[in-house]
């Protein structure tokens, strides 16, 4: 199989780096109250704008002042290198992220660097995905690994099957059509059932 992985919040901790950072903006830049506004839109990457209540232009503001000082910092999800080392035995690995690039390639140095000192195998890394689906087209991607549910929606109504992997962003989420996994090991077992042909 071909199998397409988000980096974000799937492959790593990102929400973790990313919201202490955003609040610091929150509190000592915008002077507002750093309180999470949980009840809002959170289907899409775009939920630190969305808890934060942020208009556009606050938004673009805290990207570039903070987007490259973060993407270094982010962990590593638990047993992520083992279980994608697993998987790239009988399949191949793409990597496709929304992750947006410099004029300079800064954020694809990191991105590789990162990858590298993490030890996450890939057959491919895709920068910039503007639709994760056109990319899924484009390298005829069999099975997509992502923690937004806009992006598995989309592609699984195009069908191309997805795992959602679980986090603080999409657990209100849900459809049949979306396997929710909760972790690597998690993933790992349930390709193993499509490679058997039991699922």
């Amino acid at each position: 199989m071909n199998i397409g992985i988000d980096i974000d919040d799937t492959i790593s901790n990102t929400y973790e780096t990313v919201i202490p950072h955003a609040q610091k903006y929150q509190i000592e830049e915008l002077h507002k109250s750093p309180v999470l506004n949980r009840s809002t839109e959170l289907a899409t990457h775009k939920y630190t704008k969305a808890l934060h209540q942020w208009n556009d232009e606050e938004e673009n503001i805290f990207w570039e002042k903070y987007y490259l000082k973060m993407l270094p910092k982010v962990t590593a999800k638990a047993l992520a290198s083992e279980s994608i080392k697993e998987l790239s035995k009988n399949n191949k690995i793409y990597l496709i992220t929304a992750r947006w690039d410099t004029e300079k390639k800064e954020v694809e140095q990191i991105t590789k660097k990162w990858l590298e000192d993490n030890e996450i195998v890939y057959d491919e890394l895709i920068l910039n995905a503007g639709t994760k689906l056109e990319s899924c087209k484009k390298y005829n991607i069999d099975l997509f690994i992502d923690d937004s549910f806009k992006n598995c929606k989309e592609l699984t109504e195009n069908g191309i099957r997805t795992f959602i992997m679980d986090s603080q962003t999409n657990q209100k989420y849900n459809d049949e059509k979306i396997t929710r996994v909760y972790s690597w090991p998690h993933i790992c077992q349930e390709v193993s059932k499509i490679e058997k042909g039991e699922i």
